[in-house]
């Protein structure tokens, strides 16, 4: 091998060794390992929290939807009418009792 040969090729060795110094020293910041983990599981968090909350959203919609259109519900308010006048009427009917 030539001079110049020789020094390209320490500079590539240099440069390798840098890169691995690098990474190393990545691998060893065990703090800005637990940032970016912490940070993944938040963003995790989030959106899971961000789907469930778009799918119950959804199905109040639609149960919503299924309640307005029940003929139970449409069918429910002359009941309760009627309740509230047989309670008007046995209060009438208690006060004069105990009027009397």
């Amino acid at each position: 091998m030539t001079a110049p040969e020789i020094q390209q090729e320490i500079e590539r060795t240099r440069e390798r060794l840098g890169e691995t110094v690098e990474e190393l020293a990545a691998k060893a910041d065990v703090k800005a390992r637990a940032r970016a983990k912490a940070d993944e599981i938040k963003a995790k968090a989030q959106d899971a929290a961000i789907d469930a909350k778009s799918k119950v959203q959804t199905t109040a919609t639609v149960v919503s939807a299924r309640v307005k259109q029940s003929p139970l519900l449409q069918r429910r308010w002359p009941v309760a009418a009627a309740a509230a006048g047989v309670v008007l009427v046995s209060s009438i009917v208690v006060w004069r009792r105990r009027k009397t």
